[in-house]
């Protein structure tokens, strides 16, 4: 069971690469087709995308995760199907409303609160995405409850590759910013047609069964209000993490100028790489969480917890710490020389990120073992105190200041919610293990900042850094044997690194470098 959530966790990651790195190559080009001050602008259109998105699903794809793995584990596969269904039907009518609302505000939002007209029409653009784009999440939201990532993989490759197309058609056509947003909104609208087309061949013949399920309108508000008090939560916690992530940009949006807004959204979407990890895990931790809670199995669920904190800790740390040290010549080989100011910026957030990842993975445990609320709370206050801060340190020091109060912000939400999960799952950490892990990252550190910060030197940091963190791994004893049996499933793949990886693990075992 546990090796199927790796595995799922191993997809995902996969289908979130393939998803960030076609976002990083449509905003690498969008940044140089616009220039910094029009790759702002359609920066300060980014935190409404979210916002409306989140607000028109309404938290209901994480809700269909959790019921369908819930109700399949139980055979009650014609309730799995009408979870769907009538999510969907909610989430498209919540979409329209929304997007005429934003239709109606953008004239508002850009000449008032902005005060930058030429981000009216691509705010209006968004309101083609929203509806689109909850269609998305609802099919997402199936494929993860049957553990059918792979399918997940395919829809993001088909959104990116739409939006990158048509976002450098519009673009280059003369339509700038708008251009942009328009080339996202096309994109979604692929991506929904894929997304049903392959929940219709593949995902509905699962849910056929004998038994039918004629819900009355009663019955089937009953049902909708049962996800809807799972959803609500699980948004308000979604609009925070919005707010975690965007508040520097609408910050930076009131009290600065469109380029600084460029310079920022420059650095930000780097800083986000390692919450594909995070996010791969925490997605599929969800829906396994629940079922291993539904089933009463306590010894399965510390199991999942541990594994998944391990590797996320594994994973994402050092990751966060290449691209700190290196955060100048990763600017200049993505973006160009022209959002150099971007760097300090870079190297501050993506450590808050890291912090932000493991609240990820806590968040996803307390949902699935029936807990939305304490996350939703545990949020609300941190982005309280996220934007505090970014208002003080944005007025004081600038874009660096955002990316300050946002490292300090995600640093006190993961002591917090980690502190909370042990409390309320009574999960036994491994902190000794962990703090072979830590002392791994502060040895991969120190081999960085030697190194020179030039593009030739970032890339030689990284092979080098990445050698002298696994060697630390091992001298710690830091891996167990089913980290080793996981990782070489996979790396056994590729036939010309085999023989390499086998010494390895025959010298592994041979001086007993396994953590017990």
């Amino acid at each position: 069971m546990a090796n199927k959530v790796l595995k799922s966790s191993f997809i995902l990651l996969i289908g979130n690469l393939l998803f960030r790195v076609g976002g990083y190559i449509n905003r690498l080009l969008m940044s140089r087709m616009l220039g910094p001050e029009g790759y702002g602008l359609y920066g300060l259109t980014l935190p409404f995308q979210g916002i409306f998105q989140i607000l028109s699903a309404g938290g209901l794809p994480p809700a269909i995760s959790k019921y369908v793995a819930q109700y399949n584990a139980k055979d009650e596969k014609a309730l799995s199907r009408q979870i769907i269904i009538t999510s969907t039907k909610f989430m498209i009518l919540m979409a329209i409303l929304l997007s005429i609302v934003l239709l109606f505000s953008s004239d508002f939002i850009a000449n008032n609160i902005f005060r930058k007209p030429l981000v009216v029409w691509p705010l209006r653009a968004v309101c083609l995405i929203t509806p689109f784009s909850v269609v998305v999440g609802s099919m997402r939201g199936a494929f993860q409850g049957t553990y059918k990532n792979e399918y997940t993989v395919y829809n993001r490759m088909a959104e990116q590759v739409s939006t990158i197309v048509f976002a450098c058609i519009f673009v280059y056509f003369g339509m700038y910013a708008m251009g942009a947003v328009l080339g996202s909104a096309f994109g979604f609208i692929i991506s929904a047609i894929t997304a049903v087309f392959l929940y219709k061949k593949y995902i509905d013949p699962i849910f056929k069964t004998e038994d039918s399920l004629d819900l009355t309108f009663h019955e089937e508000l009953s049902l909708l209000w049962k996800l809807i008090c799972f959803a609500i939560p699980v948004a308000i916690t979604a609009l925070s993490e919005m707010a975690i992530y965007d508040v520097g940009t609408i910050i930076i949006g009131i009290f600065m100028l469109s380029t600084d807004v460029g310079y920022y959204n420059a650095a930000d979407p780097i800083s986000r790489i390692p919450l594909i990890i995070s996010l791969s895990i925490s997605t599929v931790l969800l829906p396994a969480a629940s079922e291993a809670y539904a089933l009463g199995n306590r010894s399965l669920l510390q199991e999942y917890v541990v594994d998944c904190l391990r590797y996320g800790i594994l994973t994402v740390v050092p990751m966060c710490i290449l691209i700190s040290v290196f955060s100048c010549p990763i600017l200049i080989i993505l973006f160009g020389h022209t959002y150099i100011p971007s760097s300090d910026v870079l190297s501050i957030l993506v450590i808050g990120m890291s912090f932000y990842s493991i609240y990820m993975i806590c968040s996803s445990i307390l949902q699935g073992t029936g807990q939305p609320k304490l996350p939703m709370y545990i949020l609300i206050v941190g982005i309280i105190m996220n934007i505090t801060l970014n208002v003080l340190f944005v007025k004081s020091i600038g874009i660096v200041g955002a990316a300050i109060a946002t490292t300090i912000a995600t640093c006190i939400l993961m002591i917090v919610i980690l502190y909370c999960v042990i409390r309320n799952t009574r999960i036994s950490i491994p902190w000794k293990n962990i703090l072979m892990i830590i002392i791994s990252n502060i040895i991969l550190t120190i081999a960085c900042i030697i190194i020179p910060k030039t593009i030739i030197g970032s890339i030689i940091g990284c092979v080098v850094g990445c050698v002298i963190y696994v060697l630390s791994l091992i001298l710690l004893r830091a891996l167990s044997k089913r980290d080793i049996d996981f990782f070489t499933a996979y790396l056994y793949k590729i036939k010309f690194i085999k023989p390499y990886i086998e010494k390895i693990v025959k010298f592994i075992e041979k001086h007993d470098l396994i953590y017990k």
